[in-house]
């Protein structure tokens, strides 16, 4: 492969395979030679965080039929699924577990050996380094050069908490999606989870049927739920909102005067703004950007990022049983011991004590390079700058990242939640694989640019 055209994928989660994937079949019809080095940090390559859990609780969060990873065969899946011998019977929500075997397969499917390879490599990114190629440093004092580099690096970990008195302990889960994380919680002690979201839902289904007697607590400001999908989904309904610049409270107006057009229900709704969210939001000013963030992104992302009938219903037998409780409030202090934690909760409009077990952060992804050592070190080093929002990088849209005063990178890349600030619905497989299709049209001309300027 010496001699080949090469692209490094810092990233091996769902983001990193598809773009890996579409690249290598589109450098296959092209009859091109590729070597792509795909990067993880945990060796979890075509899993990442979302799909290499092993609770065959977690299901996906759509249907399979929502599901392909190939943006040109949307029953890719489904056909994928029926072959493997998985009966999705009447529910058509595969196990997360599943869907990262699925990937696992398209990527070594997508493979063309000797001509088109992909080699793993399990290793901490820690720097970028440009000259005649690019070369991402690695933990350890290793290195990879390519061609051009795709920074696929998926949501960003949960943001730290100050809160917290001896941080390092283990009653404390800082990161629920670490490998072996939620493994240890399983001597039926009550369980402290901050955030009410997907991951809570997803911590909740593991720490409770680990043990019979365990009971949590989920505690969030607004303790909003994940609401379900319904059964069945009705087809999504076009909202008549005007195009160009638009402001906050026009949108939200008519969004509510579809939803009451639509007898009140919203689910039909939401669903016929997806394809336009991109849209709406670089529509939107900076401001009220801002302030959808602060006052109105809760509030879609637990109607537009829904769970499946079946985990709502197991959610809902844990809260009838009391072994869900869900608190509105925050978290004042925690107190980390060998036996448990000593947690402060306002709740109420009063601070009462909660003594637990365990205390586990599922606040979600964090914004911005907080908290990641490499992304800190691109910003420092004027590889990339931080979206005005500060919720990933920002780049253009071709995806080239965009330097420290704004420049585009012609062999520096970025796709998926990264571009959050900049796209806002960013984070599902059917945005991240229509962004790793043009991703891998744009790469495959830039390197057949390269190799041949003439």
């Amino acid at each position: 492969m010496s001699g080949s055209p090469s692209v490094a994928i810092v990233g091996g989660g769902a983001s990193g395979t598809l773009a890996a994937v579409h690249l290598l079949r589109l450098a296959r019809a092209r009859a091109m030679p590729l070597e792509i080095m795909l990067i993880d940090q945990y060796g979890r390559h075509a899993q990442g965080q979302a799909y290499s859990t092993v609770d065959p609780r977690h299901l996906l969060n759509a249907s399979v039929d929502k599901m392909s990873g190939l943006d040109d065969d949307p029953g890719h899946l489904l056909r994928w699924a029926h072959d493997d011998g998985i009966d999705i019977g009447g529910s058509g929500y595969l196990p997360r577990q599943a869907y990262g075997r699925y990937l696992r397969d398209l990527l070594t499917a997508a493979e063309d050996r000797p001509a088109r390879v992909v080699r793993r490599v399990t290793a901490t990114a820690t720097a970028l380094v440009q000259g005649p190629d690019v070369r991402v440093q690695l933990s350890g004092g290793g290195q990879v050069g390519a061609d051009a580099v795709v920074l696929a690096l998926g949501n960003r970990p949960q943001a730290p908490w100050p809160r917290v008195v001896d941080a390092g302990s283990r009653r404390y889960v800082a990161d629920p999606w670490a490998p072996g994380a939620l493994a240890r919680i399983r001597d039926g002690a009550p369980v402290l989870v901050v955030g009410t979201g997907l991951t809570m839902v997803d911590v909740a289904l593991t720490v409770t049927s680990a043990h019979p007697g365990t009971v949590v607590h989920a505690l969030s400001r607004h303790a909003l739920l994940p609401r379900p999908h319904p059964c069945p989904v009705p087809p999504p309904i076009p909202t008549a909102i005007p195009e160009g610049p638009l402001d906050l409270a026009e949108l939200l107006r008519a969004v509510r005067l579809a939803v009451r057009e639509n007898g009140g229900d919203w689910h039909a709704v939401i669903d016929g703004l997806r394809p336009r969210t991109q849209r709406l939001w670089a529509n939107l000013s900076r401001d009220d950007q801002r302030r959808f963030l602060d006052l109105v992104a809760r509030y879609w992302e637990v109607h537009r990022h829904r769970i499946p009938p079946a985990t709502a219903a197991r959610i809902g037998e844990l809260r009838a049983n009391g072994r869900l409780r869900v608190i509105r409030g925050r978290l004042v202090r925690a107190t980390t011991g060998p036996e448990g934690v000593s947690a402060r909760v306002s709740a109420d409009g009063a601070v009462r004590r909660l003594d637990v077990g365990w205390l586990v952060n599922a606040t979600g992804p964090g914004g911005g390079v907080a908290g990641d050592p490499f992304l800190s070190r691109l910003v420092a080093d004027g590889v990339v700058r931080q979206d005005t929002l500060r919720l990933g990088i920002d780049a253009d849209p071709c995806g080239r990242v965009l330097d420290a005063v704004g420049r585009p990178n012609d062999r520096v890349f970025t796709l998926g939640p990264t571009l959050r600030g900049t796209l806002y619905e960013t984070t599902a497989i059917a945005e991240i694989r229509a962004q790793a299709a043009a991703l891998a049209s744009r790469l495959a001309d830039a390197l057949a640019l390269a190799a041949h300027p003439r």
